[in-house]
Formats: C-alpha cells, structure tokens, sequence
C-alpha cells in the first residue's frame, strides 16, 4: 500500500469452506447487487478496526482478525490519477461455523453463495469483485487492484503486486 494515500472505504469477503457470506445491498453503491461487506473509515478509525466493525454491525459476526489483501482502486480515463479506493480483507471462518441465512439486515440480505456461483463469467447479479476475488482467495500476496472506468463500463483492470510486506492496522 502506497503509505501516502489513504482510502475511505473497506471490503470484506468472509470465507467458509467454499462459501462466501454476500450482502445483497438495498442502496448505492452496487446496489442490487451481491457484494462482500464493509464501509466508509470513521474518524481516527484505522482500517482494520473499520472493517471489524462493519462486519459487526452489517452481520451480527464478531470477528477477533482478518486478512489483509491489498487494496482495489479506481478512476477514469478523464483523469491520470485513481481518486478512490478501499482496503480489502479475507476473513477465514471454520466450515463448522453456524450462520443461518438469508437474512435481512440493514444494509440488505445476507447469504451464503458458492464461490464457483459467483465467479461464473455469466453471473450478472454480482459487482465488480470478480475481477480481484480469486487473487485475493489463493495468493499469498498482497495487490493493488486498479480500475479504469468510461461512466459504469470497465475500461482496464490490473493487479500489481505490493513489493514490501504490508500490515494494515
């Protein structure tokens, strides 16, 4: 992670077995659309601490750690710079773990989907993670996933691995 830019926003995918916990949002942004969790950083929150309480407040599940992954980025081919982005972490739960869904939360429905279902090149119900997803599930390492948008169209995506091992606190 570039240490001077500092996002606004986190996302989560919470793993089990071969699941992953969506939220379908009932606003924007992707709303209508299955997605991880997460957030806008409070004041003097950092990102991890934002993401523990979003998963918290958007799931009822209170994790103790998560995974950090990288970070996903994006612009538009109007400007030679990104101008936003969020954190992204993986949070590992035992396949045992019981959590009934779907269920209707605040923020939308939750529900367990099948991470070959949402990777599925012809899913359109889902936002913009499949792009950045499997990296962030199988390699060990750490990437910032960049988008180049024309309005809601993807234009270019690349994932560059960050060299220098990164803790985000």
């Amino acid at each position: 992670m570039n240490e001077k830019i500092m996002f606004k926003y986190t996302i989560c995918f919470i793993k089990r077995g071969n699941e992953i916990l969506m939220l379908n949002r009932e606003s924007s942004s992707w709303m209508g659309m299955w997605n991880g969790v997460g957030g806008k950083l409070e004041k003097d929150e950092t990102p991890k601490q934002c993401i523990l309480r979003e998963v918290k407040e958007e799931t009822g599940i209170s994790l103790s750690d998560v995974e950090y992954k990288g970070n996903v980025i994006w612009g538009n081919e109007e400007s030679e710079s990104y101008y936003g982005g969020m954190y992204a972490f993986i949070a590992r739960l035992p396949d045992t773990y019981e959590y009934n869904t779907p269920v209707k939360m605040d923020e939308g429905i939750l529900d367990w989907k099948n991470i070959n279902w949402l990777l599925h090149p012809e899913n359109m119900g889902v936002a913009n993670f499949t792009y950045f997803l499997p990296k962030m599930l199988n390699d060990p390492h750490t990437y910032d996933h960049k988008f180049t948008y024309v309005g809601d169209e993807v234009t270019e995506f690349q994932s560059v691995m960050i060299k220098e091992q990164v803790t985000v606190k």
